[in-house]
């Protein structure tokens, strides 16, 4: 047994060393920019209360799912620019991509909205090939990705209209959306080339706020490459009153349908009262070491995982 694992993490070096070498870059290039980096809480005593979101209870507390709630605190202080490469953990995420432990870059910015964030990231990406490889285009599972900026943006409505044939937006049909997006719309998207699909439903809104026009749309986007998730970027809600009755009906519903207990952010509720105009986004580190990897296993950019720990 020690055999095999000591050549398991032979095999690995060379990923893991591309590893590190990626994380000195995303610290590069927010610094840069002049951000600060920041660490806050891996134990805490609450967190953000989503039905998809599992988190690992402790005696007296949880292990962070994201930094997020804590951060924003700090923009309340007066941080304007913050970044985060932090551990997080979720229970029941385990498989090709997921990992009940993982790393998560978290970034913030004041005074601005999601569409800045989408700029970051493909910023970001594009930094990160031009150092690794000196060239914006990426060989990931058999294609030539070209990350020059801007990257192609499709919106919910869209996508769901061309590729499944109805409307979320204005259709609340949670069930067939989850079914939809896995089965017709991510596989719709180009191998070539990354997207972003955003302008989610406002059910789906979670922390993000609406857009002022258009109340039905939620100022949210996520990332794909290739079919894997990447990031997640809001335009951050700062209604105080919309994000407490947004927490008390998730926490009612996994109470309800989970049997789950729920202990209320208080802290961060009281402190989004005092929240400035800002835009944030989270991006897995591990997916984004296993495309730069050009790997879709999880377990080939990680020493240990679950199964190997």
């Amino acid at each position: 047994m020690y055999s095999d694992e000591r050549q398991r993490l032979k095999r690995l070096k060379d990923n893991l060393k591309r590893r590190m070498q990626i994380l000195g870059l995303i610290r590069s290039f927010f610094n840069e920019q002049g951000f600060l980096e920041v660490e806050t809480p891996v134990f805490i005593p609450s967190v953000a209360p989503e039905r998809y979101i599992k988190p690992i209870e402790c005696q007296n507390g949880y292990l962070s799912t994201s930094p997020e709630l804590y951060m924003k605190r700090m923009l309340v202080a007066g941080y304007t620019t913050i970044y985060q490469i932090s551990r997080c953990f979720r229970a029941e995420e385990k498989g090709r991509h997921h990992n009940p432990e993982f790393s998560m870059l978290e970034w913030y910015r004041v005074g601005t909205d999601y569409l800045q964030m989408i700029t970051d990231t493909e910023n970001l990406f594009y930094y990160i090939a031009m150092k690794l490889f000196g060239k914006p285009v990426v060989s990931y599972l058999g294609h030539n990705i070209d990350l020059t900026p801007p990257w192609e943006r499709k919106t919910v409505h869209d996508a769901f209209r061309d590729i499944a044939g109805w409307n979320p937006i204005i259709m609340d049909d949670e069930k067939r959306f989850d079914e939809d997006i896995v089965l017709k719309i991510i596989p719709s998207f180009p191998s070539s080339r990354p997207i972003v699909l955003m302008d989610y439903p406002a059910k789906m809104a979670s922390l993000a706020r609406l857009n002022k026009t258009n109340p039905q749309v939620a100022e949210r986007a996520e990332f794909f490459i290739s079919g894997l998730e990447m990031a997640n970027a809001y335009s951050e809600l700062t209604d105080h009153l919309e994000q407490a009755n947004r927490f008390a009906e998730e926490k009612w519903l996994i109470e309800s349908e989970q049997n789950r207990r729920v202990v209320s952010p208080d802290k961060f509720l009281e402190a989004v009262k005092h929240l400035p105009v800002c835009a944030g986004n989270a991006l897995g580190i591990d997916r984004l070491v296993m495309f730069f990897c050009n790997t879709d296993q999880i377990q080939d950019v990680m020493p240990f995982t679950a199964d190997t720990a």
